[in-house]
């Protein structure tokens, strides 16, 4: 019962020029979905040629739209009925790897010439990783400096608190075991990964534009929400909720004494929208359950904006609503008034040319697939 929306796509994927040769893959292993978009690149610009989605809970006997964990044989075979149904030729590129399965965190550090920066950093790394650094892939980036140009949403800091800053750290590090989990995936399917990106860098650079002032981005998926405070390019803070788009429409089934299919089916075409095929009761109900799970999400995510203002003594400039939980219709109204910033939904196919005729479709989608355009272009360099 696997459903793919990139089949819209095969027929003009000719027309483009769609060829498996310079042609890259970005895919997103989600909890109730896989997605994967192919893309090449002509002139300096990305040429989206396929994508597609599929659910993955029919793989474990559970319905669309349910968060699963499958063994990698399973997701194996998802990705390689996802990649026959949108028509994909290329077998090479990028793979995200979950939130979950990494930490991500920034940490300040003494500051020392960068040969024992090198040395520190790894020691210092077992202060903030809860299990064995053996365990783990590490990685880390230095944060350049604030300097010149300031922005509107900066406030004053005092010089004593700029000079006893140390360096700032992105410290990264990811389970060994999520990446031989997903190097199964891969070998199995029959491609070539080569590399493996957390997703939340992913939709940062698919989903953000270059600018300085602080931006949070809010990725809303079936299982949990993941919050991420990015400054000059630079994620400087994330944090993760356990609410997502599978709780929102099993409080909607609960409410109205639904199967959870239909609940689901409900909240993606009709949303916070009123429809006629409900009564005046019946709309007012489904809007009340789902103003329930969105606005608990939504003040953890004022909790964030007012914690890094805090922390930073910054003030962020706005939000944006990526993931696919982020395309519930009526979303954007309701974020408005719950947040006291400027609210944008993510549209990460802006990012890539395609044919006019899909652009309605490649909004209304578009926040679903902001983690496999940014891999994709990762790989393109874009």
């Amino acid at each position: 019962m696997a459903f793919s929306l990139g089949s819209i796509f095969k027929n003009v994927s000719s027309s483009l020029g769609k060829s498996a040769e310079g042609s890259v893959l970005g895919i997103d292993i989600g909890a109730s979905s896989a997605k994967i978009v192919q893309l090449r690149t002509s002139k300096g610009a990305a040429i989206l040629e396929t994508y597609g989605e599929i659910a993955l809970g029919p793989y474990a006997g559970q319905p669309i739209g349910k968060a699963v964990k499958l063994p990698p044989e399973k997701i194996a075979e998802a990705i390689t009925d996802v990649m026959r149904e949108a028509n994909v030729t290329a077998r090479s590129g990028g793979l995200s790897i979950p939130f979950s399965s990494s930490l991500v965190s920034v940490i300040t550090l003494p500051n020392v010439d960068p040969e024992q920066l090198k040395r520190m950093i790894p020691i210092e790394a077992r202060k903030y990783i809860p299990i064995p650094v053996s365990e783990v892939s590490l990685d880390w980036f230095v944060i350049p400096r604030d300097e010149g140009e300031g922005s509107a949403f900066d406030r004053i800091e005092p010089q004593s608190v700029l000079e006893a800053k140390g360096r700032e750290v992105l410290l990264v590090a990811i389970h060994n075991n999520a990446l031989q989990g997903y190097q199964t995936v891969a070998a199995t399917a029959g491609l070539s990964i080569d590399f493996y990106e957390i997703e939340i860098f992913s939709a940062v650079r698919s989903s953000v534009g270059h600018g300085i002032a602080p931006i949070v981005v809010v990725d809303i998926g079936a299982a949990t929400t993941k919050i991420y405070v990015v400054e000059r390019g630079v994620v400087r803070l994330s944090h993760l909720i356990t609410m997502g788009g599978q709780q929102i429409t099993e409080h909607l089934a609960r409410s109205l004494d639904w199967e959870f299919e239909k609940a689901e089916r409900v909240k993606r075409e009709r949303g916070l929208v009123e429809s006629t095929a409900y009564s005046p009761d019946e709309n007012d109900r489904i809007k009340t359950s789902l103003l329930s799970t969105l606005e608990r999400l939504l003040s953890e995510v004022n909790r964030v904006v007012l914690s890094y203002g805090q922390r930073y003594n910054k003030n962020v400039s706005r939000v944006v609503l990526t993931g696919g939980g982020a395309s519930l219709p009526g979303l954007t109204e309701v974020a408005k008034q719950e947040l006291a910033v400027e609210v944008e939904i993510a549209n990460p196919f802006q990012r890539t040319e395609t044919p006019a005729f899909l652009e309605n479709v490649l909004r209304e989608i578009g926040p679903g697939f902001s983690v496999a355009v940014g891999v994709a272009l990762r790989k393109l360099k874009t």
